[in-house]
């Protein structure tokens, strides 16, 4: 049976190059990188190597990247951090972010720091002018202004250089979940006024468990997790040598090859959108997914006309025929709640509609993408 891959916004497939590059540090470089002798130093060499990469290709400095298990651990430590050490004392963030991000702030408003949400225009978007009015009515508080780059879900592209100019006129910090921005934009941490910003390998072709967050050298935090003092004392555990390597790796190709490989993503999604109105009468799309400027390139996120009796059948469908798509955020599989995306953006009629999310890599096809909306249209149709 053909199989197709389209939930690369939940993990993508790691690239032949990082694995290589893995399993050499895996069976030779073995050693702990916090041991003085040779084989800690050799393993040590590789993860500030690595830290130096990363740290290039973002306009950071070395010393301002801190290496996590991946984005959510990333998320918890700068901002539960920033309100324990940095005297953080409002929060602004929206009702649209992942779950790292929003169940971390309603963690810290229920520990006594005031939270607010900035409002939701109805495409998804982040309402900027309220975004001001909050900043301004708090400004006599230490204010953190935590707002996602791209929406996982609806794939809304928020105005980054805008938030950081509007923090800055009000004395705000700054932190961006760029979780799936990070290895699919370019970034230059030195030419936007942000002071926080965090990846996991697995969104850009490199493996689980790893991550960095980026924290402007002015921001001290404390760790999340004590222990050993490992990663410049701000987050304790032996780093995983082999999954630093393997991130370093991943990030590095996903950087000489960006512009060329956004290029023929874009080009399947735009692919895919045409083919969805053309074939299915009534299709429409979630937030501004089907907006290749204000939306990323790597996600469509549609509404299908069909009956709940049938959309109740929809993904298990889909998989039945060899495709990988989501309904949500892959974090919340298993659970029985909706999106809170969905529910923060749509109107009660729209809701009764079934939605898929389809995101896509460089490793899609347009065959694929052709037999998807041959799987669909049958479907919907029949």
């Amino acid at each position: 049976m053909k199989t197709v891959y389209l939930d690369n916004a939940a993990t993508t497939p790691v690239r032949e190059e990082v694995i290589s590059e893995m399993i050499t540090v895996l069976g030779s470089d073995f050693g702990n990188p916090s041991s003085t002798h040779s084989f800690g130093r050799k393993a040590r060499s590789h993860i500030e190597l690595a830290r130096k990469q990363i740290a290039s290709l973002i306009g950071a400095s070395p010393n301002e990247i801190i290496f996590t298990s991946g984005g959510t651990e990333a998320d918890n430590l700068i901002i539960k951090s920033s309100c324990e050490s940095l005297g953080v004392k409002r929060i602004i963030s929206s009702e649209i972010e992942h779950h790292a991000v929003l169940d971390t702030v309603l963690k810290m408003k229920s520990q006594g720091v005031e939270v607010c949400f900035v409002r939701i225009l109805p495409d998804g978007s982040i309402d900027y002018e309220h975004l001001e009015t909050l900043l301004e009515e708090g400004s006599s508080k230490k204010q953190l202004v935590t707002l996602m780059h791209v929406n996982n879900e609806i794939g809304n592209l928020l105005d980054v250089q805008r938030v950081g100019e509007l923090c800055n006129k009000y004395q705000a910090l700054f932190h961006s979940d760029t979780v799936q921005s990070v290895g699919h934009y370019k970034w230059d941490v030195s030419k936007v006024k942000i002071d926080f910003i965090n990846a996991a390998a697995h969104k850009f072709h490199g493996p689980k468990g790893v991550g960095f967050a980026y924290m402007n050298k002015s921001c001290k935090l404390c760790p999340q997790i004590i222990g050993g003092g490992q990663e410049k004392g701000i987050r304790a555990g032996t780093e995983m040598t082999h999954n630093v390597v393997g991130m370093a790796k991943a990030f590095e190709i996903a950087n000489a090859h960006l512009e060329n490989e956004k290029q023929y993503v874009l080009a399947l999604k735009k692919r895919f959108i045409t083919g969805l109105t053309s074939k299915i009468e009534g299709v429409a799309f979630n937030g501004l997914s089907a907006d290749s400027e204000s939306s990323t390139y790597t996600l469509v996120n549609c509404r299908l006309p069909l009956t709940e009796s049938k959309a109740s059948m929809l993904l298990f469908h889909m998989d039945l025929k060899g495709i990988a798509c989501s309904q949500g955020s892959a974090c919340q599989s298993g659970s029985q709640k909706g999106s809170h995306v969905l529910s923060a953006v749509l109107t009660t009629e729209q809701k009764q509609y079934p939605s898929l999310r389809f995101s896509f890599s460089i490793f899609n096809t347009e065959e694929d993408i052709d037999y998807v909306l041959e799987v669909l249209s049958e479907f919907c149709n029949g």
